[in-house]
């Protein structure tokens, strides 16, 4: 099962430009939750106002409307960028025209700073083409500026972030005055990027004996991007099934080797309903990940003498991610053979 990822969907709320999202991983519903019992939640309590950020004006004094982006997106954060408007505009709209090659510009989320309510607001998005994987996308929000001019430019915030997988993004703003103007801005490309992740010392066909030695994986990690990646963590999950029984973290053993403190043990927790389980490991590095720096998470597992016969295969893999945004996976499969009970 192509790794229990489905389980570990992770999902993301507001930020401050290039902070990671708060709040927390939005697991399954276990057995016992409300959810799962066909109750109503409480409701999210509301999110305080927010400081008004202070873009500087885009472009040159002789753009009528003009546009600017971070150079890069690291997924899973919030990136900057503005629009600045030097023409007069009366319940005039924006318009941004993106395109996407890569990733899914459904995966894309776009945010303008709503001065009246002091809160990032998501923007209207139209997907381009009707595919099920679009690569383009039309999104608009009114603006009014009506003393715009070449030296009192008026800027809009925006910040943006991708939250599937790195490629780039091109951006075409154009605005509509309300006086039967079309105004456009120079396109601009952003690079849509995340730290990189290497797993080894997990073989392909890894076998695990029942009550025997454990093996080790490695996962590195290190911040290839322009950015500090705060709250950087991993996951390890597991599932196996067979005919009668599952695996459950008793059957299992995780250690994490750190720093001063050798190898210690990690535990498994089951994941409600679905029968499989997963486990947070231990920080390894300074957070935030700063630029060019490096974090090494380094694994042991092994399948205990009392795990059920039933079960020769598991499904498992690790997970890294900033906060709540989960930027790479890797399914590490192994086979379970016998080994005698005692």
């Amino acid at each position: 099962m192509t790794a229990l990822a489905a389980g570990l969907a992770l999902t993301v709320g507001a930020a401050a430009p290039g902070q990671a999202a708060p709040g927390r991983a939005q697991d399954q519903p276990s057995c016992d939750t409300p959810a799962a019992r066909g109750t109503s939640t409480p409701a999210a309590p509301a999110q305080p106002p927010e400081a008004a950020p202070a873009p500087a004006p885009a472009g040159t004094a002789a753009q009528k409307i003009s546009y600017s982006v971070d150079s890069q997106l690291p997924i899973g954060l919030w990136s900057s960028s503005a629009v600045t408007l030097r023409t007069p505009v009366t319940k005039g709209k924006i318009r941004l025209d993106v395109s996407s090659r890569g990733f899914s510009t459904d995966s894309l989320t776009v945010q303008r700073y709503d001065t009246a309510t002091r809160r990032w607001v998501d923007l209207d998005s139209a997907p381009g083409g009707g595919s099920s994987w679009p690569t383009r996308a039309t999104l608009t929000f009114p603006v009014s500026a009506k003393g715009a001019d070449a030296k009192h430019p008026h800027t809009v915030a925006l910040r943006l972030q991708d939250l599937d997988r790195p490629g780039t993004l091109t951006v075409a703003a154009s605005v509509e005055d309300g006086r039967g103007h079309t105004y456009r801005a120079p396109a601009r490309t952003t690079t849509a990027t995340r730290p990189k992740v290497t797993v080894s010392r997990w073989q392909h066909g890894t076998a695990l004996t029942r009550g025997g030695s454990a093996r080790t994986v490695t996962v590195t990690v290190k911040n290839t991007t322009n950015r500090a990646y705060p709250a950087l963590g991993a996951s390890y999950f597991a599932y196996g099934v067979g005919k009668t029984r599952a695996l459950e973290p008793k059957d299992l053993t995780l250690r994490q080797h750190r720093s001063g403190r050798g190898w210690e043990r990690v535990a498994l927790v089951a994941g409600g309903c679905d029968p499989g389980m997963s486990a947070a490991l231990r920080p390894v590095a300074v957070s935030p990940l700063a630029p060019g720096a490096t974090a090494v998470y380094r694994l042991k597992v092994a399948v205990a003498r009392t795990a059920p016969r039933d079960v020769d295969r598991a499904d498992a893999g690790v997970t890294v991610s900033n906060g709540d945004m989960s930027f790479f996976s890797k399914d590490l499969p192994f086979t379970i053979r016998g080994g005698k009970r005692t």
